[in-house]
């Protein structure tokens, strides 16, 4: 038997499919790592050529022959193709899964490449020299330069990379309207990055001792692999270093590609990089439609963008000349997808750049323990920044203990005080609470019940605009009810403090409605809820950077890597809470989001105050902390990680399963139990080295969306014997006639355990 195509197809099976090729194909055009389109039960779908094998299992006239190949040429590099394949692997998931999450939606759907053409603008045909008089006088400074732009390729420049430099489509429009330029269609011709002269367009700036040393360390690699944690606290000018790194790796010819964490960050960074070089920036994240993502992911493959800035996903990009990849923020829970195949783009990131003989830097001002242990092991280089940027310095952490305090609002009255003294001297105030909503729960005054969903094991979120109650978990809502369900009482009162409440609390304390003078405080809320409109985050963003007198409320949002020089007074509401959670990890997460949070503090030449309200100011993890940093801070939980044998001195795959009827969850995790204890027992994969099995046991919580939620934990020492087991555990499990009552999933490392 010859010439048998192994395909991944994007199935919930855990195996490669073997086709023959197409009946009506042409010698010469089989090559891994191009699109076939094959027949599957009576469906057809599109997969990706992995192999060209002699045998196969199934007999050769049981094999279906393929439909089409979609493809003249691999569509993803050899490289991307082993990185794809490891994640398949190593988080045991379906390869054809594994393959839709390095291909856009289009690619995926089998859009035809060959016919590709591209929207270009050109000089209008009637060009109208009034009004490119006009424009010239105008103040328009944007318009006068894409308006440059396009006047200098004559023939058309492609509206992804008028895109690339920051030329969106409305301002395209209105040099259209002007009579200046019109849209053709064309087959697109493509500009290498490093053919833009100069690479840079703004100088960078002088570094002290500590980033150029940095720096050095990063780019004297050559052409070869290394991981460098970059552990620089907030503001020490950690993307300064990555910026010029990057003009290092363009001088080389070579292409950069820098992860972070959430969309809502790629603005400014974007902004930051488009400052600074001359070459296409792409970015690609989920709020892009299917035809903006695949047009960025075709630009980086080409070698037409020289910097890909992309979240989580886009560790699966491909680049025509990669030299360098980034991972800002590399502690966040971003990285790691919790559903769906459940890989870390910060660990791909490192696997990646060793199959590409490229540098990865890992950044961040609170590295994530595992990170910090590879580091000390001297898996990763070791470097640090410990002085803030120019002259700002770090700012002062105080603890605000809220026992036996009359509270406003949730705010102490310490923590008012000083809001007002920050406000009057003309500077911003960042309070944040995380927690969504109002308040997290209502309650009857009378017999203490609390108002809960119907489909989880949480309390229903009282939300005022508009008002109803709101779950979190499952988007269950309601309106609120006249009486307690419970006794019938009427006297129903709201418990805690969401984002919303301490909105409005802040509001009539220091920017009343009926103030109008001008000048009035604005009180800006940012979560979720408050940003849903497209360009609202932005816009808010924008205001806050005026530098006005303004009170920020939020949640996550506004902890991660955002610069605000106005604001010198950070007020922390509960944040401590994590420290008591049942997560192992709780206490690293609590302590990141503290020092991250305090981070936005004093960046700029005025100094910086953190006010942390806690009602548990004697705890020892938080005295550590405030009073010795993050290093003593992280190093403590190390130590009680290594002497209790959690990660990162053992690893874990943790296995659920959920259903709305309780009994098969429970039943299908006994059988794997039993299994599983029976293939460690057989293949000696137990004893102080080998695999604990620790379970079935209910989720932390049970119930979420109407399904009752089971675990199995797996843990070892070391990951050889763990996967040894899985290898041998999945196909049984696969069998088990629960599985039809039930869905189950494995997530290998993970990072959250609810």
């Amino acid at each position: 038997m010859t010439g048998i195509l192994r395909i991944a197809l994007p199935v919930n099976l855990r195996r490669l499919f073997d086709y023959l090729p197409p009946r009506s194909l042409q010698s010469g055009t089989l090559t891994p790592g191009i699109r076939v389109r094959v027949p599957f039960g009576s469906r057809e779908l599109v997969g990706i050529l992995i192999s060209l094998e002699t045998e196969s299992e199934v007999p050769e006239n049981k094999l279906r022959p393929a439909h089409a190949l979609l493809d003249e040429s691999p569509i993803l590099p050899p490289s991307l193709i082993k990185l794809t394949l490891w994640a398949a692997d190593y988080y045991h998931s379906p390869a054809g899964d594994t393959f839709s999450q390095a291909l856009p939606a289009l690619l995926r759907q089998g859009y035809d490449l060959a016919r590709e053409v591209h929207q270009f603008w050109q000089p209008a045909a009637n060009l109208d020299t009034q009004a490119e008089q006009a424009l010239l006088r105008a103040r328009a400074p944007r318009q006068q330069e894409a308006w440059s732009l396009i006047k200098q390729h004559g023939d058309g420049i492609s509206i992804e990379a008028l895109k690339s430099m920051g030329f969106e489509r409305p301002l395209l429009k209105n040099l259209e309207n002007r009579g200046l330029i019109e849209p053709i269609e064309k087959a697109p011709e493509f500009q290498l990055f490093y053919e833009h002269e100069p690479l840079l367009k703004s100088s960078p700036y002088v570094l002290n001792e500590e980033q150029a040393r940095a720096l050095e360390s990063i780019t004297c690699e050559g052409e070869q692999f290394s991981a460098t944690l970059l552990h620089g606290v907030t503001g020490s000018g950690k993307t300064e270093v990555y910026l010029q790194a990057i003009a290092h790796t363009l001088a080389k010819k070579q292409q950069a590609l820098v992860l972070v964490p959430e969309i809502g960050l790629t603005p400014q960074t974007l902004a930051r990089f488009r400052d600074r070089f001359n070459v296409p920036v792409v970015v690609l994240h989920s709020g892009l439609t299917d035809r903006e993502r695949l047009n960025g992911w075709l630009s980086a493959r080409r070698g037409e963008a020289g910097i890909v800035i992309a979240t989580r996903s886009g560790i699966f990009t491909p680049l025509l000349h990669p030299g360098i990849i980034i991972v800002d923020e590399e502690h966040d829970l971003s990285y790691k997808q919790q559903d769906g195949v459940r890989y870390s783009s910060r660990d791909l990131a490192l696997y990646r750049g060793r199959l590409e003989s490229i540098p990865v830097v890992l950044g961040t001002a609170t590295p994530s323990l595992e990170t910090l242990h590879n580091s000390q092991t001297h898996r990763f280089r070791y470097l640090q920044l410990r002085q803030r940027a120019g002259n700002a310095r770090p700012p002062v952490l105080e603890l605000i203990d809220t026992r036996n305090q009359q509270m406003t609002g949730g705010l102490a009255p310490a923590t008012l005080s000083a809001v007002k003294e920050t406000l009057k001297q003309g500077q911003q105030v960042l309070v944040f609470l995380n927690r969504r909503g109002y308040a997290p729960t209502l309650t009857c005054d009378n017999c203490g019940y609390l108002i809960d969903c119907p489909n989880c094991d949480a309390h229903l979120t009282l939300h005022k605009t508009p008002l109803h109650l709101h779950c979190h978990h499952c988007d269950y809502h309601q309106g609120i009810p006249d009486q307690c369900p419970n006794c019938q009482s009427r006297e129903l009162s709201p418990v805690g403090q969401g984002t919303e409440r301490t909105e409005e609390i802040l509001e009539q304390l220091f920017a009343p409605r009926e103030n109008k003078r001008k000048g009035r405080v604005d009180v800006l809320r940012i979560d979720r809820d408050s940003m849903r409109k497209k360009h609202s985050f932005q816009e808010t963003i924008n205001k806050i950077h005026q530098g006005n007198p303004a009170i920020l409320v939020g949640t996550q949002m506004l902890a991660k890597g955002h610069h605000f020089p106005a604001v010198t007074l950070v007020v922390i509401v509960n944040a401590d809470t994590g420290f008591f959670s049942a997560d192992f990890r709780g206490a690293e997460k609590t302590g990141q989001l503290i020092l991250q949070v305090a981070g936005r503090a004093g960046r700029a030449e005025k100094p910086g105050q953190v006010l942390i309200q806690t009602g548990n100011p004697d705890n020892p993890q938080l005295q550590s902390l405030i009073h010795h940093g993050y290093d003593a801070f992280s190093q403590d939980i190390l130590n009680q990680r290594r002497s209790i044998g959690l990660p990162p001195f053992s690893h874990i795959a943790l296995i659920t399963s959920e259903a709305t009827n309780p009994q098969p969850v429970e039943e299908f995790l006994n059988n794997t139990a039993i299994v599983a204890r029976e293939l460690i027992e057989a293949e000696n994969l137990g004893g102080p080295e080998g695999v604990m099995v620790m379970g079935p046991m209910p989720a932390p919580m049970e119930r979420r969306q109407g399904r009752m939620r089971w675990q199995l934990h797996l843990q070892a020492p070391n990951r050889k014997p763990l996967h040894n087991l899985l290898y041998r555990l999945l196909p049984v499990m696969e069998q088990d006639p629960f599985t039809r009552k039930l869905r189950w999933s494995i997530d290998i490392d993970p990072q959250d355990m609810s």
